[in-house]
């Protein structure tokens, strides 16, 4: 790991390389005024390897630049393990087990390790992987503070994208103005639900959004939760009202129902109004079952659909029900791993379920989770958004990602 503070500005290339990513100030990029840029040089260091930086220093401001010279304030170079790079550590993890395939999954004495933290409260996230370019980084939302974070491996958290799910000016009267589930699609734009305009977007890759969902029957959506596409890129979203400034009760909401759609062909169709309050949703690893989960204190239940080619879902059945678990949390998140086992925020933590619906265990950590996301290269590490902090566990199993 490099590091180097310039007075005033720095851009850091290395062998020859300059990744343009999308919201990242600090690590090769521009960061502010004095801050110290912190760049990964390689992950596998090698006796005898040579590396070449070139560092580009302005005077600023830029508007009006002094005489004066380019100042290196300090410049260092530090070593870490492959797997620990970056202000993170491992928290108290209690794993449940209640099914002894849960082994085979969570190796035991696995522990949660704490990211970031001081949050308002973190949701949707969503690995972006690697490219040529630039290292794979994870986003996520804070629809508290109307925010997406961006996560980067060498442990910078910046602002992604500042009002990310509401641009009006009566931001004060609102919970959860910001944006909650974020998803890629085939080509690796971004997909947005935002709560307080309503609306679902797509990040065209020149910033421009597309806007996919924001009416049905001629009626304003309530507050796009959750999401995920399928490999044709047709698009599932659940709709509570948890992000109206009140709720159900609130005055603007217009739909009677909460509903789950999909979006296709440049068509959005509704294709349940089961759930009062539909939240996390994801599709099994061959597509042929979506699973939908509620978050509500009095029907904490998950319901999985058969999936049909045209997007419409079909014989409905109650796949697990926690109504009755210790813990206050209803459900929130929701994904799946490659062999078809599901992962669900809920009472107590996050509940791991088999294919056919049993239980095989709880991860309980310091915070109660939200929702997760699939990451790295290979898959296998489970990143966790859970209220205050960010978190990540690793797993013998790579999960099912966009």
């Amino acid at each position: 790991m490099f590091e180097i503070a310039i007075d005033d500005y720095a851009e850091v290339w290395v062998d020859g390389k300059l990744p343009l990513v999308l919201g990242q100030p600090g690590g090769q990029l521009i960061k502010g005024f004095n801050a110290p840029n912190r760049v990964v040089l390689t992950r596998n260091a090698k006796p005898g390897q040579r590396i070449q930086l070139a560092v580009f220093g302005i005077n600023g401001p830029l508007s009006n630049p002094p005489g004066n010279f380019i100042w290196v304030r300090s410049a260092t170079l530090d070593f870490y393990r492959p797997d620990h790079i970056g202000p993170t550590h491992f928290v108290k993890t209690e794993i449940v087990k209640t099914d002894p395939v849960l082994d085979q999954i969570v190796a035991p004495g696995t522990q949660l390790e704490q990211l970031a933290g001081g949050f308002l409260f973190t949701e949707g996230p969503v690995w972006v992987p690697a490219t040529a370019d630039a290292s794979g980084y994870l986003l996520f939302s804070d629809p508290n503070a109307n925010t997406i974070y961006r996560w980067s491996a060498e442990g910078q958290v910046s602002v992604f994208r500042a009002k990310s799910g509401y641009s009006g000016f009566n931001v004060g009267d609102y919970l959860q103005p910001g944006s909650n589930g974020l998803t890629l699609d085939r080509r690796g734009r971004l997909t947005i639900n935002q709560h307080g305009n309503r609306r679902v977007i797509r990040v065209e890759p020149r910033g421009n959004i597309t806007v996919l969902a924001d009416r049905y029957g001629g009626k304003r959506l309530n507050s796009p939760n959750d999401l995920v596409y399928r490999s044709d890129d047709a698009l599932y979203f659940t709709d509570p009202p948890f992000g109206l400034p009140k709720v159900f009760d609130d005055p603007g909401k217009e739909l009677p129902y909460s509903g789950v759609y999909c979006v296709k062909d440049g068509l959005v169709k509704l294709v349940s109004t089961e759930l009062d309050a539909p939240n996390g949703i994801a599709l099994s690893p061959d597509e042929k079952t979506l699973y939908v989960n509620n978050w509500n204190d009095k029907r904490k239940v998950i319901v999985r659909y058969d999936v049909n080619p045209d997007c419409t879902l079909s014989n409905s059945r109650l796949f697990f029900d926690m109504t009755n678990a210790p813990g206050s949390d209803a459900l929130d998140g929701l994904k799946v791993d490659q062999q078809g086992n599901v992962y669900s925020t809920g009472p107590g933590g996050l509940w791991i379920l088999s294919p056919d619906g049993r239980q095989l265990g709880l991860i309980k950590g310091p915070e109660d989770p939200h929702n997760m996301a699939w990451g790295d290269d290979d898959g296998k590490t489970l990143y966790i958004t859970a209220l205050t902090g960010i978190y990540r566990i690793r797993l013998n199993i790579a999960g099912v990602r966009p």
